[in-house]
């Protein structure tokens, strides 16, 4: 999961919205049987535990960029590669037993969603929002994609107003 994607494609649609992370790692389990959920994120800055917290009682395993100290708060923390790699090595390693199931629209893993088809190894790319998603997504088939912003999964793991989280 490409956390910065997914918080800036929620947070910048037609309707702002935004993913209630226990709820939505309970849908990856039960829909998509996804047994480990890595939440790539730039860089760890101190003032961000409470979310750091957060997003590991929901059961995400955070993986957070490295940067050189004299380079943090200067640049984007962009995690593409970190992920396109930590897919590739697990692979390679044989550590991933079933599929991959990718949340982000962001176009730099169009390269990995294919290879990922073509070995027999891809689910799913979920979009946060599949009107923000990248154009080079166009032709891949229903099959391989869905879009978390339609009502009936937003339902299931949107923040719900009032509610406890």
């Amino acid at each position: 999961m490409d956390g910065q994607n997914v918080y800036m494609s929620t947070r910048t649609a037609d309707k702002s919205w935004d993913i209630d992370l226990a709820r939505f790692r309970v849908y990856l389990r039960q829909k998509y049987k996804v047994e480990k959920a890595y939440y790539f994120l730039g860089f760890m800055q101190e003032e961000n535990q409470d979310l750091y917290d957060k997003i590991q009682e929901a059961g995400f395993i955070l993986k957070f960029r490295e940067h050189n100290s004299a380079m943090l708060g200067k640049k984007k923390g962009n995690v593409d590669a970190d992920i396109v790699f930590n897919a590739m090595k697990k692979i390679y390693r044989k550590e991933i037993p079933g599929k991959i199931v990718l949340v982000s629209g962001d176009g730099d893993y169009k390269m990995l969603v294919d290879f990922l088809i073509e070995e027999g190894k891809f689910e799913k790319i979920l979009f946060p929002n599949q009107k923000q998603a990248s154009s080079l997504y166009k032709k891949i088939t229903r099959k391989y994609f869905d879009d978390l912003s339609r009502s009936s999964i937003k339902k299931k793991i949107g923040k719900r107003k009032g509610g406890l989280r």
